[in-house]
């Protein structure tokens, strides 16, 4: 996934925020939290940030392509970093950012997922 891709994709997702920061990272927000950050990794290759389970860190932390999240996991947060995948592994991205935006809009107040109108009762 380029980061323009990422943007794009971030983007679709409901009352989602961007703002470049943090050495020109593209950070994605619900509700005023970030749940990805896009960025340009040292050797050149496009670097996606989010959070995750404790389940799916356990597991990604060990998957080629993945690591715990410069500077987030080294807090005990439990965060992953995706760096250096094949575009066949877009798919799993657009996944694990999806359930990343889910963990954070969760962690919202429900006044605030009220008025976004996240995670309602149907």
């Amino acid at each position: 996934m380029t980061i323009d891709e990422f943007n794009h994709y971030c983007t679709a997702l409901p009352h989602t925020t961007h703002v470049v920061q943090w050495g020109n990272s593209e950070v994605w927000k619900v509700g005023g939290k970030v749940f990805a950050i896009g960025s340009i990794s040292k050797d050149g290759h496009p670097a996606f940030t989010f959070k995750t389970s404790e389940q799916n860190y356990y597991f990604l932390e060990e998957k080629p392509g993945y690591r715990p999240a410069p500077y987030l996991a080294s807090r005990g947060m439990k965060w992953i970093q995706q760096y250096n995948c094949e575009s066949d592994e877009d798919e799993a991205l657009e996944y694990y950012l999806s359930a990343s935006y889910k963990l954070v809009s969760l962690g919202l107040t429900k006044k605030m997922q009220k008025e976004l109108g996240l995670n309602q009762p149907q």
